[in-house]
């Protein structure tokens, strides 16, 4: 690895300073359109949004498109009618999704999709009780909120881990051009000198990662092999620890205890006397705006003015705190989404879905180079083997800074009228 873990290794298969992620992705070169206002003064709405009035007002923390107006789903409808009607319908495919899941029997298949139908009504009605929370019996809604994220987190690992995996093979694979030298008559001949080719470390700042050295080829395609070995062995064992810890959090009586609350739910939400009383826009839309206020700001703290810069290096640093903020971004993102499904589910935000694909993306990408990384601390492997998870961690950290760019794009899009490309988790 290099010194001071800047990238850990650099790609050898194309130029120096860029993240592969971005090659194609139709940038231009310099920064994002208004990367610098984006910071100051937040991100621009569309020239149908209403005006924004409410506590803190101002640039930075303009709702998105058509969340302060008033609603025809909201008009003479009380909060708790609202409220009760989201819930109802989530915990109804929460409790449908678990039904599946049971029927799946050994259809793997089946039962993934069930579980991810069943992690998905989870979710909603997580952030519907965080977001409306005065509006519920908090001790209660405390109480679900905390069973309901154990839940999502347990189901989620296996998926997780086959996730990662399938990612990390599929990059050691384009990144050693396996595919490609198949049918290349000196294959024999360039294996039998990777064999024998160990890196030098004082090269590999240097010709050794150059764009097609044959030497840095050789010395990947010395440890991609072993490379591979060891994160398939790592990760499957992790998925099997990931499943085997689903099927006893299903069989739980802790699992049956949320199942039960969830069921009650379906019939009847345990939601505050005010609620029953107060008109829904006037309760349900400041606490929506609330949250698309804890977005902006949260956004606002992010380094967008050198992230909407192509190929800046600033994901590159081996310090993985960085990483937080923009993981909490993407829990406000995913907040804020869902309280726009509550008030107007028949106008879903455009930007708020492409923006939560962008952020799902850079913590894959974020955990996948961490789990790279973990390999190559892994005590007596080869230098061949560490080199190559070297650079496949560089590669993973390339795919978190273009996602970094891609959210940038996103966010500061001026245009939020076009067409979806299908609805985010």
């Amino acid at each position: 690895m290099t010194p001071g873990g800047a990238g850990v290794a650099q790609r050898h298969d194309q130029p120096t300073g860029g993240p592969a992620g971005l090659i194609g992705s139709g940038y231009e070169p310099g920064g994002a359109p208004g990367a610098r206002a984006a910071v100051v003064d937040g991100p621009h709405y569309g020239p149908h949004d209403g005006p924004y009035d409410g506590p803190g007002a101002g640039p930075a923390h303009a709702p998105p498109h058509g969340v302060h107006t008033t609603h025809p789903s909201l008009a003479a409808r009380t909060a708790e009618e609202v409220l009760a009607d989201y819930l109802h319908r989530q915990s109804s495919d929460f409790l449908r999704s678990l039904r599946l899941h049971r029927e799946s029997g050994s259809d793997a298949e089946g039962a993934d999709e069930a579980a991810r139908q069943l992690r998905r009504a989870a979710r909603r009605i997580s952030a519907t009780l965080h977001t409306f929370r005065p509006l519920a019996e908090e001790t209660w809604a405390d109480q679900l909120l905390a069973e309901l994220g154990w839940l999502s987190g347990t189901l989620a690992r296996e998926q997780t881990c086959a996730a990662r995996r399938e990612r990390l093979m599929a990059a050691l694979t384009r990144l050693t051009g396996r595919g490609e030298r198949a049918d290349r008559p000196d294959r024999g001949a360039r294996d039998a000198r990777a064999a024998r080719t160990v890196p030098n470390p004082a090269d590999r700042g240097s010709g050794a990662s150059a764009s097609g050295d044959p030497d840095a080829d050789a010395a990947l395609s010395a440890g991609a092999a072993r490379a591979g070995a060891l994160l398939d062995r790592q990760l499957t064992l992790a998925r099997t620890r990931a499943h085997s810890a689903a099927l006893q959090a299903l069989g739980s009586s802790r699992f049956h205890a949320v199942a039960d609350s969830v069921a009650v739910l379906a019939s009847e939400a345990p939601l505050a006397h005010a609620a029953a009383e107060l008109p829904a826009a006037d309760a349900l839309l400041p606490l929506a705006d609330q949250a698309h206020r804890r977005l902006a700001e949260a956004v606002a703290a992010l380094p967008l003015a050198r992230a909407g810069h192509p190929y800046n290096a600033e994901a590159l640093t081996a310090d993985h705190r960085q990483d937080a903020p923009w993981h909490q971004v993407r829990f406000l993102v995913r907040l804020a989404r869902y309280a726009q499904e509550v008030i107007a589910p028949e106008s879903a935000d455009l930007r708020l879905a492409d923006a939560a694909r962008a952020l799902d993306s850079h913590r894959a990408a974020a955990e996948a180079a961490a789990a790279a990384a973990a390999a190559a601390r892994t005590p007596r492997i080869a230098p061949a083997t560490a080199y190559a998870l070297g650079v496949l961690h560089a590669d993973q950290r390339h795919h978190v800074e273009a996602a970094r760019f891609a959210f940038g794009r996103v966010w500061l899009s001026r245009s939020p009228e076009r067409p979806a490309r299908g609805d985010a988790p």
